[in-house]
């Protein structure tokens, strides 16, 4: 027995048995969008707001944001940033009653305008000096306003974790904004000294209004226009693509197809409104089915076609005729 004993006590030393380490997982935080931070030893933090660009998971564990964005993101975010140029377009012409080709500076300028500020905007989101972006996908209207939803656990002290859970979506296109008016303010009133003779001032002027207004707009409705947008798309170049053949004296058929062709101007417009319905029809679908969906892009000139077609039955003239 002596010998057997010894044996096993020698086992024992040589071979000591650890029981398994009892790793505690942290409760889950109150609110959906209260998480945890995870140090460097491996101890969790309070229930507290996420850092930028991470994301509380269903365990409340804040997680960094490394996804692609979808599809429709970047559609989202392509139509924010054409909003700018669109505008700056918009005020340019409309600015300046005389149209001449000296207009097509200030157009140029705009649009290098708001490429230089995107193309910034996008080498300095993570990862920086890319033009891609990592993100957290978008879950639900509520991930764009975080700030609705700090819950109050003892019903008297509210947990603050506000956060952009949507990041980058929400902050780069304020970004971009700001950028854009900084590129304006440096470049266009130069150009518009130098080879337009000030005519482009006013623009400039409007400029300044309607970005800002764009950012409080954004911060206020971003998760509505996130949800809405391929709609509005589709409206709004339906209603301007209207509102331009309104605008000709002569509304008949033929007359408005003549000034259309003719004139550079009426084309470019034209051709920017078929762009915008495109870019609608794209959004709507988002091409998920592309032998069904493509299809749909013939339908690009229909708004066009249906006021040619339709504009004798309109015409005010003709209403009194008949009924006189």
């Amino acid at each position: 027995m002596a010998p057997l004993f010894l044996t096993l006590s020698l086992s024992i030393l040589i071979f000591p048995v650890h029981s398994n380490e009892i790793v505690i997982e942290p409760s889950k935080c109150p609110g959906e969008y209260c998480g945890r931070v995870l140090d460097s030893i491996g101890n969790y933090s309070d229930c507290m707001a996420c850092p930028r660009s991470w994301r509380p998971d269903e365990h409340s564990i804040c997680q960094k944001c490394s996804e692609d964005p979808g599809f429709y993101d970047w559609l989202y975010l392509g139509f924010m940033f054409l909003i700018a140029p669109a505008l700056h377009c918009f005020f340019i012409d409309f600015t300046n009653k005389r149209k001449n080709s000296g207009l097509i500076v200030l157009h140029i300028s705009a649009l290098l305008e708001c490429s230089v500020a995107a193309i910034v905007c996008l080498t300095i989101i993570e990862p920086v000096g890319s033009l891609n972006i990592r993100s957290c996908r978008v879950q639900h209207l509520a991930d764009w306003y975080t700030m609705l939803y700090n819950p109050s656990p003892d019903y008297i002290n509210t947990l603050h974790c506000t956060q952009e859970a949507v990041y980058p979506l929400y902050t780069i296109v304020m970004i971009y904004y700001a950028l854009d008016l900084l590129c304006m303010m440096l470049a266009r009133p130069l150009l518009s000294a130098k080879f337009v003779n000030n005519r482009g001032t006013k623009s400039i002027y409007a400029a300044l209004y309607f970005i800002p207004v764009l950012i409080v707009s954004h911060a206020v409705l971003a998760g509505l226009i996130y949800y809405s947008f391929p709609y509005i798309v589709l409206v709004v170049s339906i209603v301007t693509n209207a509102t331009h053949f309104a605008f000709f004296k002569e509304q008949s058929m033929m007359k408005l197809f003549l000034d259309n062709v003719k004139d550079p101007r009426n084309i470019a417009i034209l051709l920017c409104h078929w762009l915008l319905h495109a870019f609608g029809i794209v959004a709507v679908t988002q091409l998920q089915q592309p032998t069904f969906h493509a299809p749909f892009l013939c339908l690009i000139p229909f708004p066009a076609l249906f006021y040619l077609m339709t504009v004798k039955f309109t015409d005010p003239q003709q209403l009194d005729n008949a009924g006189g």
